[in-house]
């Protein structure tokens, strides 16, 4: 059986080391999360990960959820104790305000919770995730009276909260989507229509499930201009609070997929359901994209959760399997063989996958810490800051850490051998559940585009500038430390190959768009692996200074694996650059018949 273990020590080191959590006592909640307390809230929520949440996964995984013939649907057994008991904890409410009942302490340790969760369990942790980003929606959205009676009971976790936006015909272009809203005269609206591939869409762990529903009012303008935003509870709230009759929205079926069982995937039919309009009418993709960008943060620690633990279970299986000698001589002479972690292409997968996930999650923190700023700070020039790095690395931790969570989830599999093919080992199911996150929240094609078209020429590029010359002035300030010169040097190269690509797209892709289109994936990978050396960087220097007081192999570990990132992984922005500049023509030059 599969096992997990949660990094706190790593985050732990990386808010106190890397980023001087301490440094952001001046933004509100901060003070609040003293050393201590962050230490203590790490730790309680390590242990719920790997003795509550953990357990159940193959559980999961195996049963699935039920609907039934009235429409309910049944969690796989044990799930429905794991949520009270997260709910229970206040885990719901950990960055929630005060005044609905959270804990106001930062988006950033929520963000280290987050990754616990969804590497013990992803498909448990969907449901209060998605829960928080439905409340992250109504808290910027909603008015004072839906704030007032849907956000108490959802930081309680007693209610829990979706996102219906995806119809049969309809992905990624919310433009030709067809479910209507009609006024009701009394301020509510009579919403019909179908959703497709709702996650949590209906369950037996609240009482309560509070849907976030786009739809377009009738008259409303045609595309995505005419679409608004509503609020669907399953039951009807009344004045004081208490539940009232049952809204006629219901779950038609459940989706059979390839992974997270033990999510309920819905059909979700609206056939009349009374709903109320978040924020302004004709307006709701303003309203939504709070809980998307959310929700897409959310999925790159998804992606880096599950890459953290099929690392754990293919370290552990390789120190215990033994296959073949080294090449340099037995290692293990008193046993028939040598564990195959001597083995230096072993060793190569391994360190690959760490390398990663050790920037990855430096990169989440550095990312959520912003986030806080954003929403914190009453410095305005601070909170555009904060906000220009939200937008432009929103779509890389999406992006580049989901389609590098699933390939390090298929090599830590490769780990095992046929033994990685075998649903026992547990395995398969971290490479089935890790590929629905390069699918959902926006596929990954359309997060490498929404950099391309969107975040990066914003403002004149003002956030690309503002990311390149923060690198920059790093490397030019420690360039001169022999004992970074491993780092910094590796980063220079991959930061002059993103200023070399982000150029050749300023004079090739506006008269020319397909270039950008072409090119628009690989510069989000070029841009993630610059991010993440960076952060390699930024690691290496906290690690040299804790050498320099207190000399440990832990600090010792990080210096090798990061100089195995800047010397084995941060060199493939050469390649992303190449194939940029190859540009479109025989991308594009076949007809769609000769495919």
């Amino acid at each position: 059986m599969p096992s997990y273990k949660a990094p706190v020590e790593d985050v732990l080191f990386l808010l106190n080391d890397v980023f001087a959590f301490h440094r952001y006592d001046n933004l509100r909640g901060f003070s609040d999360a003293s050393a201590d307390v962050i230490e203590a809230v790490l730790n309680e929520g390590a242990k719920l990960a790997e003795t509550v949440l953990a357990p159940l996964n193959p559980v999961g995984d195996r049963e699935g959820c039920t609907r039934h013939p009235d429409g309910s649907v049944t969690t796989p057994k044990g799930f429905k104790a794991a949520y009270d008991t997260y709910a229970g904890g206040g885990w719901m409410g950990l960055s929630m305000p005060e005044a609905y009942g959270g804990q106001g302490l930062p988006h950033t340790l929520n963000t280290a919770i987050q990754e616990f969760a969804s590497g013990a369990n992803l498909a448990l942790g969907m449901y209060p995730g998605l829960t928080q980003g439905a409340m992250a929606a109504l808290l910027v959205h909603g008015s004072e009276e839906q704030k007032a009676l849907y956000l108490p009971k959802m930081v309680e976790g007693a209610w829990t909260g979706t996102m219906n936006l995806t119809e049969p015909h309809c992905g990624t272009d919310l433009g030709l989507l067809k479910t209507r809203a009609v006024p009701n005269g009394d301020g509510s609206y009579s919403l019909t229509g179908t959703k497709i591939f709702i996650s949590a869409g209906e369950h037996d762990l609240s009482e309560n499930i509070v849907h976030l529903v786009i739809a377009r009012i009738e008259g409303a303008p045609a595309g995505t201009k005419g679409i608004s935003l509503f609020v669907v509870p399953k039951f009807l709230v009344n004045a004081d609070g208490s539940l009232g009759r049952r809204n006629p929205v219901s779950c038609g079926s459940l989706e059979h997929k390839m992974g997270i069982h033990g999510n309920s995937t819905c059909v979700m039919n609206y056939d009349g359901a009374t709903g109320w309009l978040v924020g302004q009418e004709n307006r709701g993709l303003n309203a939504m994209f709070v809980m998307m960008n959310e929700a897409r943060l959310a999925v790159g620690v998804q992606g880096l959760g599950q890459s953290e633990v099929a690392y754990q279970n293919a370290v552990a299986y390789a120190k215990d399997r033994l296959q073949g000698r080294a090449l340099t001589g037995a290692k293990a002479p008193e046993k028939a063989a040598d564990p195959i972690i001597v083995h230096p292409d072993v060793r190569r997968t391994l360190m690959g996958i760490r390398a990663f996930n050790e920037a990855a999650r430096a990169l989440v923190l550095w990312t959520a810490l912003q986030a806080d700023i954003g929403h914190r700070s009453d410095d305005a020039a601070e909170r555009q800051n904060a906000e220009d790095h939200m937008g432009l690395m929103t779509p890389v931790v999406k992006g580049v850490l989901t389609d590098r969570g699933f390939a390090n989830a298929v090599e830590a599999q490769q780990m095992f051998g046929g033994h990685g093919y075998i649903e026992e080992w547990g395995m398969s199911q971290f490479v089935r559940d890790a590929r629905i996150a390069m699918i959902y929240e926006g596929a990954n094609g359309i997060q490498a585009m929404d950099l391309i078209g969107r975040k990066l020429p914003k403002d004149g590029g003002r956030a690309m500038m503002s990311f390149l010359g923060e690198v920059q002035t790093f490397i030019k300030d420690h360039g001169e430390d022999e004992a970074m010169k491993a780092y910094v040097a590796p980063l220079q190269t991959g930061l002059n190959d993103l200023q070399g690509a982000t150029m050749w797209f300023m004079q090739n892709a506006f008269t020319k768009p397909d270039n950008a289109g072409a090119g628009a994936t690989d510069y989000m990978h070029l841009l993630g692996l610059v991010a993440m050396g960076y952060m390699w960087a930024r690691i290496a220097k906290a690690a040299l200074a804790r050498q320099a007081e207190t000399p440990s192999e832990a600090m010792a570990t990080k210096l090798v694996v990061g100089r195995f990132y800047m010397e084995r992984m941060l060199p493939e922005t050469a390649m992303r650059l190449v194939r940029i500049k190859a540009g479109s023509e025989t991308t594009m030059a076949l007809a769609a018949e000769a495919f």
